[in-house]
């Protein structure tokens, strides 16, 4: 959607110790098919701290969940990712980073919010060179509004 947009894009992907590696080996191929400029996959250790049935093998991934915030939940999780991608975005002289949170089939996590992004994007300009500067960073999320079913036909 970046690209299509006109956007230059360097892609981060994530191996943040979660039990499931597909959405990782499925942005591999997504970035192949697309000739992204370059693609890097950050190793993270979340699973070091646990607190998630995603990264912490002592707690069931339950088959629904039922409100509130899930045990799913990887507590600061697009926190880190931003912050990474923040950091890479300002060495490249980026205007955008775009980053695929979801709100529509909202699942209880508070870092998917437009809320959490709208403050993200203020810190962010608050706490960068490029933001301070005035040239600053927009972060984009295409797939906030979007159902489930409609990003699998994007």
């Amino acid at each position: 959607m970046a690209k299509n947009q006109g956007f230059d894009c360097y892609v981060l992907s994530f191996d943040y110790g979660q039990r499931s590696l597909t959405e990782l080996n499925a942005a591999r191929s997504v970035v192949q098919q697309l000739g992204i400029i370059e693609h890097r996959v950050i190793r993270l250790h979340l699973e070091d701290f646990g607190g998630s049935a995603l990264t912490d093998h002592s707690i069931a991934v339950p088959d629904h969940e039922t409100g509130g915030i899930p045990v799913t939940y990887v507590p600061a999780r697009n926190t880190v990712f931003l912050s990474l991608a923040l950091g890479w975005a300002e060495v490249l002289e980026a205007e955008a980073i775009f980053i695929g949170v979801n709100a529509v089939d909202y699942s209880g996590y508070p870092d998917c919010r437009p809320e959490f992004i709208d403050a993200f994007e203020k810190m962010a300009n608050l706490a960068t060179k490029t933001g301070v500067s005035g040239q600053g960073v927009k972060i984009y999320t295409p797939l906030m509004n979007m159902t489930k079913a409609d990003i699998i036909r994007e």
